[in-house]
């Protein structure tokens, strides 16, 4: 399954979910969003409703942050996400 993180270099919440994303043995395409104009963040925003990173996507399919990928850890350890 194809994993996608939009994610920005001083943000601990991002790193913290792709060390979780390589403990379990996944594989990302990450979108850096540091150099962003406003109007690609409002578009982001649009799309799914999130102001903040990361933004975590499974097959297209917004799982959400790092708080969101953290409690989908908890209930299967991300099997569903391979």
């Amino acid at each position: 399954m194809k994993i996608t993180i939009y994610s920005l270099k001083v943000c601990p919440y991002c790193v913290k979910a792709k060390n979780l994303l390589k403990q379990r043995g996944l594989s990302f395409e990450e979108i850096m969003m540091d150099d962003w104009s406003d109007q690609q963040w409002d578009d982001q925003e649009k799309k799914n409703g999130m102001k903040t990173a990361p933004q975590i996507y499974a097959a297209d399919k917004l799982i959400g942050g790092y708080s969101d990928l953290e409690t989908l850890d908890q209930k299967d350890q991300l099997v569903s996400l391979k």
